[in-house]
């Protein structure tokens, strides 16, 4: 997992080429983008833009993903995104579908909480459980673009 303000992006650039494609759109995000999926490299690297109002924890789910990792930026707003290792999921809600990609799972005490505010990012690997769309002290509107990169 890291956390980062995306002024700092260009050194996670050298981690993969795909990842240099994934700063290189997020650089263009002016907050006017139409909402859905906008594809960069076809299915390795993609877009999906989306608006919604942060939620309480309590209504949160950690998810985590085999084929993408995440790259979750906030253009305006602020949320909270739960984060923790992926070995210490216990109560698993949805078993792994390919079709979303995705594996849910119950909040587990130990966990780390990521603030992030207009123009912070996060990279959140098939490893890093993790819980978006979190209040972080009050409900809040967020103008999100999360980034699949395909893991190599």
């Amino acid at each position: 997992m890291i956390l980062d303000t995306l002024d700092q992006s260009a050194r996670y650039e050298a981690l993969s080429p795909r990842f240099a494609q994934a700063f290189a759109y997020l650089r263009g995000v002016d907050g006017t983008q139409p909402l859905g999926r906008f594809d960069i490299a076809g299915d390795d690297v993609f877009a999906i833009v989306q608006t919604y109002t942060t939620k309480p924890q309590e209504k949160a789910l950690f998810e985590a993903h085999r084929r993408y990792i995440d790259v979750q930026f906030l253009y305006s707003g602020r949320e909270t995104i739960l984060w923790a290792p992926l070995a210490t999921m216990k109560e698993e809600t949805r078993a792994y579908d390919a079709e979303k990609e995705a594996a849910l799972w119950k909040l587990v005490p130990d966990m780390t909480p990521l603030h992030l505010s207009a123009g912070h990012f996060c990279i959140l690997y098939p490893e890093d459980a993790h819980a978006p769309c979190v209040e972080w002290d009050a409900p809040s509107e967020v103008f999100k673009v999360v980034v699949k990169v395909a893991v190599d």
